[in-house]
């Protein structure tokens, strides 16, 4: 009986985990390209048009309950705790993309559940990148996050830093990845 709970066990924590390998976030915007101007933040000294980029997500494991979206530039010079760029939560668990654009508060294009949490530029929404001018290409790390809630219950204006804390306390999986961007003027 022993051998049979813990090959049963077993199988599942491999099903498991092979579903959470197929977990996958794609951008046909950013991803394996450069940051083009339409992505790149209008502040600071940087003249883009500062629109997010498409996301696309596949194969969520089961028991997903809601996505959580972050983009953090982890490079960003602030004594170690990089740069939040973007923070959606209570994307409602049948959601399998954002559209180009969907970072802005006033255009209404996410699920009336999500909420953009603020960003260290200080407000909700998409802020592209602008790394300052001659330091190395800096990383902006997309993840999407598959949860076990419904919900999270963050108060109005918490930090990026508290939204991220109550995301990773109630990830499933996760699915990310990697855009590098640099400024030489």
């Amino acid at each position: 009986m022993r051998k049979l709970l813990l090959a049963t066990a077993l199988t599942l924590l491999t099903a498991t985990a092979a579903q959470a390998a197929n977990f996958s976030l794609h951008s046909p915007d950013v991803q394996g390209k450069p940051f083009s101007d339409k992505y790149i933040l209008n502040d600071f000294g940087c003249h883009g048009e500062n629109l997010s980029p498409t996301l696309n997500w596949t194969n969520p494991p089961a028991g997903t309950k809601s996505f959580a979206v972050m983009v953090h530039d982890p490079d960003a010079p602030t004594g170690g705790s990089g740069w939040w760029h973007w923070v959606i939560i209570n994307l409602p668990a049948d959601t399998r993309s954002l559209p180009q654009g969907a970072g802005d508060p006033t255009v209404n294009t996410l699920p009336s559940s999500a909420i953009q949490v603020r960003t260290d530029f200080g407000k909700p929404g998409w802020g592209g990148p602008c790394p300052p001018v001659g330091d190395k290409p800096h990383r902006y790390v997309f993840t999407v996050y598959a949860l076990k809630v419904d919900k999270l219950d963050i108060p109005a204006g918490a930090t990026a830093a508290l939204a991220g804390f109550m995301i990773n306390a109630n990830a499933i999986s996760k699915a990310s990845f990697t855009v590098q961007y640099g400024r030489v003027k």
